[in-house]
């Protein structure tokens, strides 16, 4: 395996309106945990869609890991052109920030908004040229957006020619946990 796209929630379905929110730091956690063993075992190339979500808290987590792993590439990939610029300008500086540092950035259509046909021809080009997915899903929550990339993937895995990595609420739970434990040692 060397590109593993990585996607889950947006973060208005976690809850969550703004970057100061106190789950991200432990969202990010989660996922630099999930990631750097994937990254020892082979990983070069993590693809996002780039949604405003666990999407983009990916990759910040990736930045961050591309100090301590060089040859780590990161790559997001949205459905439409200027997919921010709807969003709060503290959100569009977050993004364009974080896109600055992307190895590659790009739109499946460079058309603004114009249907659903650009979220398939998206979601059909980041499955096509990954091998595995981790998704922050968690069935016993909220549906979700994820839905969808879980079904796929777990289609792909089900061909045996596809990985599928699935991140919890709990395991974000046990993190926060684990921390305020500490906070009182």
């Amino acid at each position: 395996m060397t590109t593993l796209l990585v996607t889950g929630y947006r973060a208005h379905e976690l809850g969550i309106f703004d970057s100061k929110h106190q789950g991200i730091p432990y969202i990010k956690k989660a996922l630099m945990n999930r990631l750097v063993p994937l990254v020892e075992e082979g990983v070069d190339w993590i693809i996002t869609p780039g949604q405003y979500g666990v999407d983009l808290w990916a990759c910040e987590v990736v930045l961050e890991l591309k100090q301590q792993y060089p040859g780590l590439k990161l790559g997001i990939i949205t459905a439409h052109a200027a997919p921010e610029e709807k969003w709060k300008e503290e959100k569009q500086n977050e993004y364009r920030r974080i896109v600055a540092g992307a190895d590659y950035c790009g739109a499946v259509s460079n058309a603004p908004y114009d249907g659903s046909w650009q979220f398939r021809a998206r979601d059909d080009l980041l499955f096509r040229k990954s091998d595995a997915i981790l998704l922050f899903y968690d069935e016993d929550a909220a549906e979700g957006s994820p839905k969808f990339f879980k079904e796929r993937a777990s289609k792909l895995n089900e061909e045996g020619d596809y990985g599928l990595y699935l991140m919890h609420a709990e395991e974000i739970q046990n993190i926060a946990d684990e921390e305020s434990q500490q906070g009182y040692e």
